[in-house]
Order: structure tokens, then C-alpha cells, then sequence
């Protein structure tokens, strides 16, 4: 880490972490962020993932850029690939503030947003005006927590912010949304994904469409998720969202309610991951999310099934210069251990995460 994103880093955890991290985004539109100035990429890294290409698998998880302001200079931070939002059909401030809190000691956080964002017709001419480049951008989405029809409500983000977007993610698993996550149940999921794939089929490209799943889900419903999205013919899945799990009630903010991310969620997440990779037999592309805060973290997800993974919570503590940092160790290990390509590794570890 530079000094002076160290520094920056020491200033803005003094603060509420809300408002840090809004000084973040305008300090990155600002271009007073030191970046990598473009996606780390070599042979060894690059990979299609379900249609897309990507310079290399480290991606950044939904709710960091929430309303595609700084796409631009995430861009040239590293990543490989981009998802931004969730993006729901109108505008909504989300639940009342607080709604972030740190866990340091633990590298976690806690957050109860609630889908805040400028609604998807503002996010979605942000995407449509970008400057395409290597790094594909997609676009998570969600519902209205006052919809008539919260199951329509994923179409209509699609219809509104879709032509902008490279690939598209169905969060049906975020726990902040009152009655959203009853959604990942096979019949009703199975009907919005119906929507969805007919409001994509309607645009002038295909974006992929990935369906982004709760770490809370036992083998029973897990199973039945699996089954839905095979049957339904999406491109891949992403494995996990936020857990309402607190392993260390002990922690601080341990009792607020909210979804918790950061390192006690690795272990979890993982384990689902390698779950689903056993369920879908190699027929669906993964993402692994969750915990992530290291080049071993990225290995094990890789190992337990994933073809890509994403972050998030760990640039709070770590900053942004840590996608770039991850990707460089992973072609250095990739190469040290004579592994010519990152899809060698995808599967070699499923047994061991089971």
C-alpha cells in the first residue's frame, strides 16, 4: 500500500464508515486515487467467464460503486471485471442511518443498506455513456422494498439499465430487503428468471445473467436453487451474499441487525461454493465471493470451484491498490507452481472444502 493511500486509509477510518466511504467514491471521480492504471492481466490470468472475456479473475463485488459514479477509475484500478449497483426499478434511500459498522479486529463489517440507490434509470444512463474498454461492467439487481410486485421488479431494472451492461446478477439473497430472499425459493425463482432472460432477449446484446445466492441456505434449499437455475439456462452463479450468521457474538455490533462480510465469512461461503460446484457438475460457471483478503483466499475459491471471484469488504482495510496486488500474486503463484493457466486450478480443492 502507498503512503498516501495508507494515509488516507488512517483518515477515513476515523470516521462513520457510511461517510467514508462516500468520501472514497468522490475522491476516486476525482482522480485523487493512485490506480494501477489499467486490469493486471497476462496469459495465464486472462479467461472467458460465461461469454465474458476478462483480463483476470479478480472482480469487484456489488455495493461499492451503488450507483456507477466511478466506474471510469475502477476501471484502472486492477480488476479484472466490475459489477456495480444493486439497482432497483425506482429510487430509494434504503434503511434509516446507522447502517455500517466495522468489525477491525475481525477484517468485517456489518451492513443493513437496504438497496439504497438513484433508481435504474439514472445508473442505467451512466452505464449506456461509459467509455467501453478490457474491463467488462455489470450491473446487480434488486427490488423495490415497497413494490406491488417485487418478483417483476428484477425485469424492470433489466428494461430500464440494461443496454448499458455487460453482464447482469439476479440478488434475490440480500438480507436487507424485507421478504426478498423468500425469492430464492425454486418456483418463484424460476418465474423471475423467466422475466429476466425475456427483458434481456429484448435488448440490442444478450448480457449473461448470474444469480448471486445466500450464504444461509441449508442442502435441502441449496439443492433446489441449483436445480431452478440449470433448468432456467442462466450463465452462472455467484456464491455468496452477505450472512445473518454472527460467528463471534462477542464482536462488535454483533447484535445489529444487517448482513455480515469480511474474513469470518471465507470459511462459510467457501463451503457453499464447493457445494454448488458438486450440485451443477461443471455445467454452470461460479463466482466465489466472500471473505476474500488475500492471494491464499483467491487460490482456495479457485480450488473449490470458482472460475472468478469478487471483493469487497477488505478494501475498507486494505485499499484499492489490494486488487491489483492480488492479481500480480496470483499469476506469480500460478507460475511458481507451474500451473499454465488460472482454469487449471478451477475444481482441484472441491472435496477438501466439503
Amino acid at each position: 500500500m502507498r503512503l498516501i493511500e495508507r494515509t488516507g486509509m488512517a483518515a477515513m477510518r476515523r470516521i462513520d464508515p457510511e461517510t467514508a466511504h462516500g468520501l472514497a467514491l468522490k475522491a476516486l471521480a476525482a482522480g485523487l486515487v493512485p490506480l494501477a492504471g489499467g486490469p493486471v492481466t497476462s496469459e495465464r490470468l486472462r479467461l472467458r467467464l460465461a461469454g465474458l472475456d476478462l483480463p483476470n479473475p479478480v472482480g469487484l463485488a456489488a455495493g461499492f460503486d451503488k450507483n456507477a459514479v466511478a466506474v471510469g477509475p475502477l476501471s484502472r484500478a486492477g480488476f479484472g471485471w466490475l459489477e456495480v449497483g444493486g439497482a432497483t426499478p425506482r429510487p430509494q434511500a434504503g434503511n434509516p442511518r446507522p447502517r455500517l459498522f466495522r468489525q477491525p479486529a475481525a477484517g468485517a463489517v456489518i451492513n443493513r443498506f437496504g438497496f439504497n440507490n438513484e433508481g435504474a434509470a439514472a445508473i442505467g444512463a451512466r452505464l449506456a455513456a461509459r467509455v467501453r474498454g478490457p474491463v467488462p461492467v455489470g450491473l446487480n439487481i434488486g427490488a423495490n422494498k415497497d413494490s406491488a410486485d417485487m418478483a417483476r421488479d428484477f425485469a424492470r431494472v433489466v428494461e430500464a439499465a440494461g443496454a448499458g451492461c455487460d453482464f447482469l446478477t439476479v440478488n434475490v439473497s440480500s438480507p436487507n430487503t424485507q421478504g426478498l430472499r423468500r425469492l430464492q425459493a425454486g418456483e418463484l425463482l424460476a418465474g423471475i428468471l423467466a422475466d429476466v432472460k425475456a427483458a434481456r432477449d429484448a435488448l440490442p446484446h444478450r448480457p449473461p445473467i448470474f444469480v448471486k445466492l445466500s450464504p444461509d441456505l441449508d442442502e435441502a434449499a441449496l439443492a433446489d436453487l441449483a436445480d431452478a437455475a440449470l433448468a432456467a439456462g442462466i450463465d452462472g452463479l455467484i456464491a455468496t451474499n452477505t450472512t445473518q450468521a454472527r460467528p463471534d457474538p462477542a464482536a462488535p455490533h454483533a447484535g445489529e441487525a444487517g448482513g455480515l462480510s469480511g474474513r469470518p465469512l471465507m470459511a462459510p461461503s467457501t463451503r457453499v461454493l464447493a457445494r454448488l460446484a458438486r450440485l451443477t457438475g461443471g455445467r454452470l460457471p461460479l463466482v466465489g465471493v466472500g471473505g476474500i483478503s488475500s492471494t491464499e483466499d483467491v487460490w482456495q475459491k479457485l480450488r473449490a470451484g470458482a472460475s472468478a471471484v469478487q471483493l469487497y469488504t477488505a478494501l475498507a482495510y486494505q485499499g484499492l491498490s489490494l486488487a491489483a496486488r492480488l492479481a500480480r500474486e496470483l499469476d506469480a503463484r500460478l507460475a511458481a507452481e507451474g500451473i499454465a493457466h488460472v482454469s487449471d486450478l478451477v475444481g482441484t480443492g472441491i472435496d477438501d472444502w466439503l
